[in-house]
C-alpha cells in the first residue's frame, strides 16, 4: 500500500480511493522530538482508547472508523503486527486546525494567565489558581504545523481559514464532546484537564471527528483522588515523561536511550488510564 504519511506516532497507508489504514506505533514524542526509545504496547493502548471514545461519542458526531477488526483489513495486514494497533478508516478532507479545549488552567495556559490574565487571547476571571477548573471550557485552536510548533490562532482566524459557519461547528462540537467525556471520566476518577481533537469533511460535506480521541498523548488526565488546586498535578499521560526530561536535563536531540524504569512507569500510566476509563483490563 502507498504510505500517505509517517507522523511522530502514526503511519497512514492508502487502502484504496476512499479508505486508509491508520497504524499506531510504540514511538513516543516530547517537545516536538521523537524520542529514541519505544514504549512497549503504547500504540495498542492509544488505538484502543480512541476506539472506545469514538464509540462513546457517536451520538454527538460521526467518526471515521470503519473497523478495528483484523479480518476487515487488507489481506497483507491481517498479521499480528497490525492487530490491536490499527484502524481501517474513511478518507476525509482534513481541516487545517487543531481543536484544543481547556477545562482547567494548567501548562502553557497557566503561564499565559500569570502574564496578562488571558489564555490564547481569552480573558479569564481574576484570582484563578494553578490547575483550577474554569467556569466554562474554552476553545483555544492552533494551526497544524507540518514542521515545528503549532501556533495559537483566534476563533476569527479559524473563521478566515475555513468559513464562519464551519468554525462555529468546530468550536461547538469540540466543547460538547469534551463536556460529555469529561463528565463520564469524572465518574471513573479521572479529570480530563484539556485535550485536542481533529476533524475532517466527508464526501457528503458532513463534519466528522478523526485521528485520535482523548488518549494520554492528546490529553491531560489527572486523578480525582490526588487533585489539589494551587499546584501542578500527577498525571496518567505523557506529562510524566516531559517532567522527567525537564528535571534531568535529558537532551532529546542527543539520541541517548531513556532509562528502562522511566519507560516502565510510562507504560504503567498509559495502561492505568485505559483500564480506568474503559473498565477493562488491557490485553
Amino acid at each position: 500500500m502507498k504510505k500517505i504519511s509517517s507522523g511522530k506516532v502514526r503511519e497512514i497507508y492508502e487502502v484504496d480511493s476512499d479508505k486508509l489504514l491508520l497504524v499506531v506505533s510504540d514511538r513516543i514524542s516530547a517537545f516536538d522530538y521523537i524520542l529514541p526509545s519505544l514504549v512497549p504496547d503504547k500504540g495498542k493502548i492509544l488505538n484502543q482508547i480512541s476506539a472506545f471514545w469514538f464509540n462513546f461519542i457517536q451520538t454527538i458526531i460521526p467518526n471515521h472508523v470503519i473497523s478495528t477488526d483484523l479480518k476487515d483489513f487488507p489481506e497483507a495486514c491481517q498479521t499480528p503486527e497490525f492487530e490491536g494497533r490499527s484502524m481501517l478508516v474513511k478518507k476525509l478532507k482534513m481541516l487545517p486546525v487543531e481543536c484544543i479545549v481547556r477545562g482547567y488552567i494548567t501548562g502553557s495556559g497557566w503561564k499565559s494567565y500569570l502574564q496578562d490574565g488571558t489564555v490564547c487571547g481569552i480573558r479569564l476571571p481574576e484570582g484563578l489558581q494553578e490547575s483550577e477548573k474554569l467556569p466554562e471550557p474554552i476553545f483555544t485552536p492552533t494551526t497544524k504545523a507540518s514542521e515545528g510548533h503549532d501556533e495559537n490562532i483566534s476563533f476569527e482566524e479559524v473563521s478566515d481559514l475555513i468559513g464562519k459557519n464551519l468554525a462555529e461547528q468546530l468550536r461547538d462540537k469540540t466543547i460538547e464532546i469534551y463536556k460529555k467525556c469529561a463528565e463520564y471520566a469524572l465518574t471513573k476518577g479521572i479529570i480530563i484537564a484539556d485535550t485536542k481533537f481533529e476533524f475532517g469533511i466527508d464526501e457528503n460535506g458532513n463534519l466528522v471527528i478523526a485521528d485520535e480521541v482523548l488518549t494520554p498523548d492528546s490529553s491531560r488526565f489527572w486523578s480525582v483522588n490526588d487533585y489539589e488546586v494551587g499546584k501542578s498535578q500527577k498525571s496518567f499521560d505523557k506529562q510524566y515523561l516531559r517532567d522527567w526530561i525537564k528535571s534531568t536535563g535529558y537532551d532529546p536531540e542527543a539520541g541517548d536511550p531513556i532509562p528502562d524504569e522511566v519507560i516502565d512507569t510510562t507504560v504503567k500510566k498509559y495502561k492505568e488510564a485505559y483500564q480506568i476509563l474503559t473498565g477493562k483490563d488491557f490485553k
